[in-house]
């Protein structure tokens, strides 16, 4: 067999090791998360995160850099599950109010199911945005959902159905807020109004409340 035929006895083990190591980090971010979600950046500690991850403080520190290094990580990987999730939403510009709605209704049932979400960013919002200004494009994942909102509402305002006057950014924020708002205060408004938020007729209830409320916002139709 000639000498250059033969396969390099190293390849293979750095393939391997390269897998290892992208296994390890993907653990300790999925580790990080549920941990950053549970006790906030300053609760969770790196000892718990590389517990729960089941690896060493030491490999956070080889990844990552520190504490604050991993948190920006995880808001990077929380801002990518959000985008890859919602660019599955069908959008069809033929039917820009039944696209709105799909869209609505992933939104609302996003922060619903991914909790998560919600307390990781109301422990950034208490670091007043320290973290997400230190991702690599930060402005690049609000930009993507205001860039669907942006085609839906362009297709709506050519077709007639929509207003001529509404910004997407602002169809953004309304949306994103209501939705956000029902998960991060769910619990103390239980208490308040004095019915569980977390029933499933309630949340039921309260999404068709935030769709009706988006689409009358909108729309060129005046209700009697």
């Amino acid at each position: 067999m000639p000498e250059s035929s033969k396969k390099d006895p190293h390849v293979k083990p750095l393939n391997a090791r390269a897998r290892s190591a992208n296994l390890t980090r993907e653990s300790v971010l999925k580790a990080a998360i549920k941990v950053f979600a549970k006790y906030g950046l300053n609760g969770g500690s790196i000892e718990k995160i590389s517990s729960a991850a089941k690896s060493h403080d030491r490999m956070i520190y080889y990844y990552f850099g520190n504490k604050e290094g991993l948190f920006v990580a995880v808001l990077e990987e929380i801002y990518r599950r959000f985008n890859e999730a919602e660019a599955k939403i069908i959008i069809d510009k033929n039917d820009p109010v039944g696209s709105l709605k799909r869209l609505i209704e992933f939104i609302v049932h996003y922060y619903h199911d991914h909790p998560e979400f919600v307390t990781i960013l109301n422990s950034e919002n208490l670091h007043r945005g320290k973290h997400v200004s230190k991702l690599k494009l930060p402005t690049q994942y609000s930009s993507k959902a205001i860039n669907v909102f942006y085609d839906i509402l362009i297709a709506g305002q050519t077709s007639g159905v929509f207003r001529q006057d509404v910004q997407a950014r602002d169809l953004y924020m309304m949306v994103a807020s209501m939705g956000y708002f029902y998960q991060s205060n769910r619990f103390t408004l239980s208490t308040f109004l004095g019915e569980k938020l977390d029933q499933a007729e309630t949340f039921e209830s309260w999404e068709k409340f935030v769709m009706q409320a988006v689409l009358r916002t909108v729309s060129t139709k005046k209700e009697p």
